[in-house]
């Protein structure tokens, strides 16, 4: 990351090969061929921990976990025996990327896409990552899977998942990262606007576009399940919790509660993660008890909004053994 006048600056030059049904760009959807590196800390990640689930795409598409701390070098595979990733041989994901790019100069990130015969990373661009998991591996989608990106809502999907970026999925990071009093209330008036903004929309609709759950919900889910636990306290977001919003409370419950949400959300990862790493914000690096999280299994009483979260198709079916969260990082899932 970077500052210009005190402004958080997140850097957004991505290696963006893209993995393609007809292999265009040089790398052909393939069933195991590719690995999909993530960490349940990262909201960025998180989407595509969601989508692939959604998907059904677990069998097809593999998925390394990451731990949620990191030093300044990388994200390590410390979760794994030996603290190393067992189909990629590695102890780092930075190893992927200097397979890629010998001496990678930019940031190492997750979510990434690695090809397993390679070793190598072939993208870590998280936007176009998760809208293509929906468009061009649909020979691979299970039954019954979402239409996540629907083609006669793309540019609204677009718009508005724009929007929720650029002010709320990073606009709690600007907030939290600001180098300045005033570039720090920019950011929060901004944040809190969008919020209000949100609200309004779906006060009479149960999903962001349409009336059906789309990228556009998994775009905002990841930041609204970090809110009260992160983003209030640590990044200084405390004009409101996320419990005080009425309308994106309940909203945020239904997702959590529909399957692929909720059940991939580890939230002792996620306080870990920012609690931890970010210690020019947190020097101590102790990690709070709370929040009270019973509320999220609470009734959203939104059934009453037109909308069906899978439309003409169905929920995917319990997650994969070796891939569940913890229950004792997400209470939750013991209901």
């Amino acid at each position: 990351m970077s500052y210009v006048e005190g402004n958080f600056q997140r850097d957004t030059n991505y290696l963006s090969a893209r993995i393609t049904a007809d292999g265009a760009e040089g790398w052909p959807v393939e069933p195991g061929r590719y690995r999909l590196v993530v960490a349940r800390a990262c909201p960025w990640a998180n989407r595509a921990i969601i989508v692939r689930r959604l998907l059904g795409l677990e069998d097809v598409l593999s998925m390394g976990v990451c731990g949620p701390t990191h030093d300044s070098d990388s994200w390590t595979f410390d979760l794994d025996p030996g603290g190393v990733d067992p189909v990629l041989g590695i102890p780092r994901i930075k190893d992927a990327y200097e397979k890629a790019v010998p001496g990678y100069p930019r940031g190492i990130t997750v979510p990434a896409i690695v090809d397993i015969p390679s070793g190598a990373v072939v993208t870590n661009d998280f936007k176009r990552i998760t809208l293509d998991l929906s468009t061009e591996w649909t020979a691979y989608h299970r039954e019954g899977a979402p239409s996540l990106y629907p083609e006669a809502l793309r540019g609204e999907i677009d718009e508005v998942a724009e929007l929720v970026y650029r002010d709320v999925n990073n606009g709690v990071y600007q907030a939290g990262f600001a180098g300045s009093q005033s570039s720090y209330e920019t950011a929060y008036s901004v944040l809190f606007s969008r919020l209000d903004w949100l609200s309004e929309r779906l006060a009479g609709q149960r999903y962001l576009v349409g009336d059906t759950i789309t990228e556009a919900d998994v775009r905002l889910f990841t930041t609204l399940a970090r809110f009260d636990a992160v983003y209030h306290g640590h990044f200084k977001c405390n004009r409101s919790k996320l419990t005080e919003l009425p309308v994106l409370w309940a909203y945020a419950r239904d997702l959590f509660q529909t399957p692929g949400f909720g059940d991939t959300t580890d939230f002792a990862h996620i306080k870990s993660h920012y609690y931890e790493v970010h210690r020019d914000i947190n020097p101590t690096g102790v990690v709070p008890l709370g929040p009270d999280l019973r509320g999220w299994a609470t009734p959203h009483g939104r059934e009453s909004l037109r909308g069906r979260p899978f439309g003409d198709g169905t929920p995917p079916g319990p997650p994969p053994s070796s891939e569940r969260v913890p229950v004792d990082h997400n209470p939750m899932l013991a209901a």
